[in-house]
């Protein structure tokens, strides 16, 4: 067995999971699962039309690198939402969702061969970070977020000995799970850092459709043109149409940057066979192509914030997050002492609510764990469903 796999932990779900499974939740109540950051809202027909059309393409193997059409597809999305020109043959790719390729990238790029190999993470995060940077050999090294600074994470708080060994950083913008976007600032910082020591930039960008401002969030290319840096060195940014367009279970998403990265990206996909079938490909066209569904989609997600927002904002510390569908809320210290564990179990048991603690999203570093008295919640389902559960909560808050 690969002794890596050893190092990897459980899943935050799967530790939830263990958690609870001695709790019977309160009958009287339906369950609800504010957990998991899975969109319920309705898949567009146009999507479901052209996944039934490609029926037809099963009966050939696909190629790795997607139909020009495909390609051309993502290349045109980037030029409308972000105003930028990138050559579809050579700095776009599709993936199998973003998930899959935040992985493999890092099995591309990393060389563990090199002394202190080293990926830069946020804190809290998505565990596929920490998870790729395992399995590829390399240590991560986990950057807290700040909650006086919109819960960005602070990279001046890195020591330039770790920037030295760094291989790859994972940037999440808009953040999972605080929803904070990266200003161009940050960004600058970055590319400076990057320019200097090497490092690849692999910027997740999955949650950028879903936003709450009239202004949407600034892109990791988007950055780099407004820069100056138009080659995108060192740059890959991923993003996919799961929350997008509602379609997780296709596993569709898309990467653009580096030229000299993507060729060697495209080597790697090629023998660990991620290709992406012609249904998906035809289907995921339809998708990127169209952006009325995507302003249909948030503003159903803008509408439910400013229902649910206010009964919330009665029971946590909480505020509307830049994008995303998340809210990060921190639990009041009356509440079993601002114990995040403590308080999701609490709040299943009594009122049959699943919600996330923060701190399984999250490392201690230097004896703090940044998740810690805060719970995150997926207002993922349809507004009355998301919208009881907020009342749910007030309720459970006020009982303590």
């Amino acid at each position: 067995m690969n002794p890596l796999l050893a190092k990897l932990h459980p899943y935050p779900f799967e530790r939830l999971s263990a958690l609870t499974k001695d709790i019977t939740p309160n009958p009287a109540y339906k369950p609800i699962s504010l957990g998991i950051g899975e969109p319920k809202h309705a898949t567009p027909q146009l999507i479901l039309d052209a996944l039934v059309d490609g029926f037809g393409g099963l009966a050939s193997y696909p190629a790795t690198a997607g139909d020009r059409a495909m390609r051309e597809s993502c290349a045109g999305w980037l030029t409308r939402r972000y105003g930028l020109t990138v050559d579809a043959m050579t700095q776009v790719l599709p993936v199998n969702g973003s998930r899959e390729a935040l992985f493999a990238l890092a099995q591309t790029v990393i060389d563990p061969t090199k002394p202190g190999a080293t990926v830069v993470c946020p804190n809290p995060f998505y565990q596929i970070y920490e998870g790729a940077a395992l399995l590829s050999g390399a240590a991560p090294y986990y950057v807290n977020s700040d909650p006086k600074r919109n819960f960005a994470a602070d990279w001046d708080a890195v020591p330039e000995s770790v920037w030295a060994r760094t291989q790859l950083i994972y940037v999440c913008s808009p953040g999972n799970p605080t929803g904070a976007v990266m200003p161009l600032a940050e960004w600058k910082r970055l590319f400076e850092l990057s320019e200097r020591f090497g490092f690849v930039i692999a910027s997740d960008e999955c949650y950028s459709e879903i936003y709450f401002r009239e202004e949407p969030p600034l892109g990791g290319l988007e950055a780099a043109v407004q820069l100056g840096l138009k080659d995108f060195k060192n740059l890959i940014a991923l993003t996919s149409l799961s929350k997008r367009s509602n379609v997780p279970g296709m596993r569709s998403g898309f990467v653009a940057g580096d030229a000299q990265i993507i060729k060697k990206f495209l080597l790697y996909r090629t023998y660990h066979g991620s290709a992406m079938s012609q249904m998906i490909q035809r289907a995921s066209i339809a998708g990127w192509n169209d952006e009325q569904h995507v302003v249909d989609n948030r503003d159903k997600y803008r509408r439910k914030f400013a229902q649910v927002m206010p009964v919330l904002e009665q029971a946590f510390d909480v505020k509307l997050p830049d994008a995303s569908f998340y809210l990060w809320a921190g639990i009041p210290k009356h509440a079993h002492g601002g114990d995040d564990i403590a308080f999701a179990l609490g709040l299943l048991a009594q009122y049959n609510v699943t919600v996330l603690p923060g701190s399984l999203l999250a490392r201690e570093v230097d004896g703090v764990n940044p998740g810690a008295g805060r719970v995150r919640l997926a207002l993922v389902a349809e507004v009355e469903e998301c919208l009881e559960a907020a009342h749910r909560i007030a309720s459970y808050v006020k009982s303590l």
